[in-house]
């Protein structure tokens, strides 16, 4: 949407092909249906956030980053405000003013949307302009010329001539975006289709892969502690002795292991480590007690100690853990719930220190695609010049969003990559 209104604010004539039943399916339960439109961060800061290929989003990013985005809802009439976080929402928390918005600008641009137009093939046309090609009959020598020498043969570059839609229909244009999404909520269309069309006219795919997206643990005890949340702990990820991931906030227990803002942000650093992941190698270290040294924890241990030395281990732990938490805890650590504390010993003692500064999990996989915030891997970008968004392969074909193998932490970062980019393809398609 966005970028056809950047493209239509430069005066351009524009056709929104939109596969679902209404544009703006995805947008609309973003954020737990608040919609978290992108992050006041500053702009200096705001690509330290983006996990996957933060540099080619710089130029995007100059072009139109989170305070433009900001700015041009505002003088649409749509109020926002700022949350923990520096997340973005709309100040009626309903993230269909925001669709309602661009569907405005839109209008008033005079974009035309057809709804339930599935594309079904890319149409391409000889440089020349002569004779007309399927998507499939482009020559494969020109494309391997560039990404082998890097030569510049875009006058050699098959060019977009139209888009042939499931019913049958052939739509004519001078070019074309594909922002189709991802992987991440097939229901609401973006069921991974973009790539095949991307791929149909020569552009390689990275592998793709859930990511913001829980953890499934081998821990079997994660379902005891279900709807749990653990709030300011820090936890660690490790790969071996290599630390990929350390952050401090908010960690939920679900029956099949883990989730929360802690997790989901952790999960954008596994892009790298896959092969660990599938072999069962990363680790999960909890640190129930952050604020505290392995010093003050044992001083807090042993003023605990000393005042419930005749009370079950179980009850005085309930001091320190939220009670759920207290069984798995004591079982973990080898000590009987029942036993009191003034049997415990020294060596019982040091091992719960050590377990409540770094409880060991070990993560065996993670959710699916209906879960995942969205999709790591898509569209090579190396494929796709970062000045425009504008394919190295086709000329007059663009890219935007989730398509490319961009992706963020939580927090509106991701929304601000489709509106940065969307907004640039606009502006050169």
């Amino acid at each position: 949407m966005l970028a056809a209104i950047s493209a239509s604010a430069q005066g351009k004539e524009v056709i929104l092909l939109e596969r679902n039943e209404k544009p703006g399916k995805k947008l609309f339960i973003t954020g737990k249906g608040r919609c978290n439109i992108t992050n006041a961060c500053s702009p200096e800061e705001f690509l330290g956030h983006v996990a996957t290929n933060s540099r080619f989003l710089y130029s995007a990013f100059s072009r139109f980053n989170n305070e433009d985005m900001i700015r041009l809802l505002e003088e649409a009439g749509l109020k926002t405000k700022v949350e923990r976080g520096q997340r973005v929402f709309p100040q009626s928390d309903h993230s269909s003013d925001v669709i309602r918005t661009l569907k405005r600008l839109c209008d008033r641009n005079r974009v035309k949307i057809l709804c339930h137009a599935k594309a079904e093939e890319i149409l391409l046309a000889s440089p020349d302009g002569e004779k007309e090609m399927s998507d499939s009959g482009q020559d494969e020598k020109t494309v391997l010329d560039e990404k082998m020498f890097g030569k510049s043969v875009k006058e050699d570059l098959p060019v977009f001539a139209g888009v042939k839609l499931t019913d049958g229909k052939v739509i004519r244009g001078d070019s074309l975006i594909i922002a189709a999404g991802g992987c991440s909520y097939t229901s609401t269309g973006s069921d991974g289709d973009g790539y095949r069309l991307a791929r149909s006219i020569g552009h390689s795919i990275k592998p793709v892969y859930p990511s913001l997206v829980p953890f499934v643990m081998k821990e079997e005890w994660c379902r005891d502690l279900m709807g749990l949340t653990l709030r300011n702990i820090s936890i660690r990820v490790k790969d071996g002795k290599k630390v990929i991931y350390e952050g401090f906030g908010e960690f939920l227990f679900t029956h099949f292991g883990v989730s929360g803002p802690l997790v989901l942000t952790a999960s954008t650093r596994l892009g790298k480590y896959q092969k660990a992941l599938e072999e069962g190698r990363l680790t999960l270290y909890l640190d129930l007690k952050p604020a505290l040294t392995m010093e003050q924890l044992e001083k807090r241990f042993l003023r605990e100690f000393d005042t419930y030395r005749n009370k079950n281990i179980s009850n005085a732990m309930e001091r320190m853990l939220p009670r759920k938490m207290v069984p798995v805890f004591l079982k973990t650590a080898g000590i009987p719930e029942e036993k009191k504390v003034r049997d415990i010993t020294k060596k019982e003692r040091r091992r719960m220190e050590e377990l409540m500064k770094g409880m060991e999990m070990h993560i065996s996989g993670v959710r699916g695609f209906e879960e995942a915030i969205v999709t790591r891997g898509g569209v090579n970008v190396k494929e796709v010049s970062p000045t425009t968004m504008e394919s190295r392969i086709v000329k007059n074909v663009f890219f935007a969003g989730e398509i490319l193998d961009v992706d963020a932490v939580t927090g509106g970062f991701n929304l601000q990559i489709a509106w940065s980019t969307g907004y640039t393809a606009g502006f050169f398609a």
